[in-house]
């Protein structure tokens, strides 16, 4: 049997605004672009059609019901250009048990095949509340999040995805869990602040293919998204060495876009089997 052609993949990175509409226009266009290049899976960033925290829980309780917006785009989408979507994350007020929260939302991302069918969802397990020097200062998601408690993987045609949302870049336990799970890749949708990202966004990143022997596709907001939040970007596809193989440089939106190829993962993890050699 012939081995499988390598499955590309794209992190799209978004300036999102506070415009739902907008927003989905925007994306709409990078997932354009994304299927025109070939590509099988396509991973938006980070709270990509919603960004403002008032905005959060109308829109998720919104997303809960039987008119959703967000959704029902990215399943059409996915539809139409016969792609999977990773829909970065949008607030759901609804848990994976179809309990309603009262009073505030999930962090959730959304996987769908390219039939439109919603085929996983991962809600983010790690808020971030945290003092940032930088003009917005505070950042508090638990006062608008409910953090989630599963840890989740599903079968893509790029091998199996191993899903986590921007903060949870710091806990290296949740990416050896996906490890754990059978993952091959992992996806991270992020707005990391500017600050936090020059700082070590790419180290964090690296470390955690390089430890657990994963491709790390990041897809982020990047450039000035209001007049106090400027996310840092560079969205970019890492491979399970540490090599960046495709990075978007600038502020604005744009795709990193590489092939994540299964025998080259195969290859290293029996070269240097270090998930056997683990003590503790």
């Amino acid at each position: 049997m012939t081995q499988q052609s390598p499955a590309r993949v794209a992190a799209l990175q978004m300036v999102s605004g506070h415009q739902l509409q907008d927003n989905l226009r925007a994306a709409a266009v990078l997932l354009q672009q994304a299927a025109e290049a070939g590509v099988k899976v396509a991973v938006l960033p980070e709270n990509f059609a919603v960004l403002a925290s008032d905005q959060m829980l109308p829109c998720g309780q919104q997303e809960a019901g039987n008119q959703s917006v967000i959704r029902a785009f990215l399943a059409q989408q996915a539809n139409t250009l016969k792609l999977w979507i990773v829909g970065g994350s949008l607030p759901l007020a609804l848990r994976p048990d179809g309990s309603v929260i009262a009073d505030r939302v999930r962090a959730s991302c959304l996987v769908f095949n390219d039939l439109g069918d919603e085929v996983a969802r991962y809600d983010k397990i790690h808020l971030f509340d945290a003092q940032v020097d930088d003009a917005h200062g505070q950042y508090c998601e638990s006062d608008t999040f409910e953090a989630g408690n599963q840890v989740v993987t599903v079968e893509t045609p790029a091998g199996r995805l191993g899903l986590a949302v921007c903060y949870d870049l710091r806990f290296p336990e949740l990416f050896r869990a996906l490890r754990d799970k059978g993952a091959d890749w992992v996806c991270l949708p992020s707005a990391f602040t500017w600050k936090t990202g020059n700082a070590h966004w790419h180290a964090l990143i690296r470390a955690r293919a390089i430890e657990n022997q994963l491709y790390v596709v990041a897809a982020g907001q990047g450039g000035h998204n209001n007049s106090q939040r400027r996310t840092y970007g560079h969205s970019l596809i890492c491979d399970p060495w540490g090599s960046v193989l495709a990075e978007v440089n600038e502020d604005g939106p744009g795709l990193a876009v590489a092939a994540l190829d299964k025998h080259r993962l195969d290859q290293l993890r029996q070269q240097m089997p270090v998930w056997s050699h683990r003590r503790l």
